[in-house]
């Protein structure tokens, strides 16, 4: 059940007049902007405030300049990469190698304590 003094169809705000009660909008200058993917945007913007070199296109994401003929190129995407992927990056096989035998001989050398400790009370 609805209520009965609720107004439909209307914004807060809105009076008889609408927008005229609000004044005069800020004078607009519009600026074309092209993708590489030949999209055109055309945003408005205020006359005072200063315009910017690139837009982001709204339909596929890429930068767009002012000038049609030569576009912004699209961003450059690299690959997912895992953390291993940048471990290689920075160690060597040979640091690798280092590492990997240093962890089993710790490794080792915990497992012969615990067997150690371990022995009087199989006994």
């Amino acid at each position: 059940m609805g209520s009965g003094s609720a107004i439909r169809g209307s914004r807060v705000g809105a009076g008889p007049m609408g927008e005229a009660e609000r004044g005069e909008a800020a004078p607009r200058i519009r600026v074309a902007f092209y993708c590489a993917n030949k999209h055109q945007v055309v945003p408005s913007f205020s006359h005072e405030a200063q315009i910017p070199d690139e837009w982001d296109c709204p339909r596929c994401g890429f930068p767009a300049g002012k000038d049609p003929e030569n576009p912004p190129a699209p961003p450059k995407t690299e690959p997912y990469k895992t953390h291993l992927a940048y471990v290689k990056e920075r160690r060597s096989d040979a640091d690798g190698q280092a590492i990997l035998e240093e962890a089993l001989a710790k490794l080792r050398a915990e497992r012969a304590a615990m067997s150690a400790a371990l022995k009087p009370l199989n006994d």
